[in-house]
């Protein structure tokens, strides 16, 4: 008698969890050089949705009379800065945040090996917003018009120099709780056209209420120096901004996704969790301590699960 495996539509949240946690040994047992040119392509792509909203809120007479609709209207275009980092499986260090935490606490990775991916995609983040930043949009005089620069400016003074400290932890919470509940969704899908969807809102409600994305603000506060800002100098903007919005991101993903959902659905339950019905390798033999140097593999490499968890971000 034939037996048929049956396929829904989605993956259940505890299906999804297992995926992020398959999906952060993958991610951080990649060679350095490559965690750095994913990373590095991550902040590339975002840059481009931050110049692209920058624009599209330079509209005096929109912030004046109707603030609340011009910020919409950037964050619907906004998203697709992450939609591009999630399908093409590049690497933001607040993504990192979520799934090398809930591997850490699945007991498939070390806490070392996590803490070096955090590090190595931060910087490359870094490289790529600021390159996109200073090459492409600065010396490319894309924001030389002399609205864009203004808005430029007062856009990171809202950002870094009116609110307080804590402030802009509190954002940044936000922020990658919004974020990181995006890629999850995003895990959640089987198809293409449903991530973008499960990708698109929370980013759209992000960007709306005006919270801190350490990455994002690597493009707009530095944008605002290129362009000679008179109140934001380097050291100031690493204080007041990267550092509470870096700290914020790491509670917002690590602890509001990552944590919650690895308790709600992984913690005390030692049975191996089958993806469509298969388990990760690693699992008839788990692991205590930390990851082996390669992270485990199925066998069958064209499997469901092992294609959903190399695109995610």
């Amino acid at each position: 008698m034939q037996t048929f495996r049956v396929i829904h539509n989605c993956y259940t949240p505890k299906e999804t969890v297992e995926l992020c946690s398959r999906a952060g040994v993958m991610k951080a047992n990649m060679r350095i050089d490559k965690i750095f040119v994913s990373s590095f392509m991550a902040g590339c792509l975002l840059s481009f949705a931050c110049a692209a909203v920058l624009i599209t809120n330079t509209a005096p007479w929109y912030q004046e009379n109707a603030p609340g609709l011009i910020r919409m209207i950037g964050a619907l275009i906004f998203p697709f800065g992450l939609v591009s980092i999630v399908v093409t499986g590049s690497d933001l260090c607040t993504g990192s945040f979520m799934f090398t935490t809930i591997s850490v606490l699945h007991r498939r990775l070390s806490p070392l090996k996590m803490l070096q991916h955090w590090v190595i995609t931060f910087f490359g983040n870094l490289a790529g917003s600021l390159f996109v930043m200073a090459i492409i949009i600065g010396y490319g005089g894309t924001l030389d018009v002399a609205a864009y620069r203004s808005w430029v400016e007062s856009f990171a003074n809202t950002k870094v120099v009116t609110p307080e400290w804590h402030m802009i932890f509190l954002r940044g919470i936000g922020a990658n709780w919004l974020v990181c509940l995006a890629c999850f969704l995003a895990g959640m899908a089987r198809e293409y056209f449903s991530k973008v969807v499960a990708i698109w809102w929370p980013t759209f409600a992000f960007v709306l209420l005006g919270f801190d994305h350490v990455v994002a603000n690597m493009f707009f506060i530095p944008a605002a120096i290129f362009l000679g800002s008179p109140k934001i100098t380097v050291g100031y903007y690493i204080w007041k901004s990267m550092i509470p919005a870096l700290l914020g991101n790491i509670v917002g993903g690590g602890l509001f996704v990552g944590v919650v959902y690895w308790y709600l659905y992984l913690s005390g339950d030692s049975n191996p969790t089958p993806i469509d019905g298969d388990i990760w390798a690693s699992d008839s033999a788990p692991l205590v301590g930390h990851a082996p140097t390669d992270p485990p593999m199925h066998d069958n490499s064209s499997s469901p699960q092992s294609k959903s968890a190399e695109n995610m971000v």
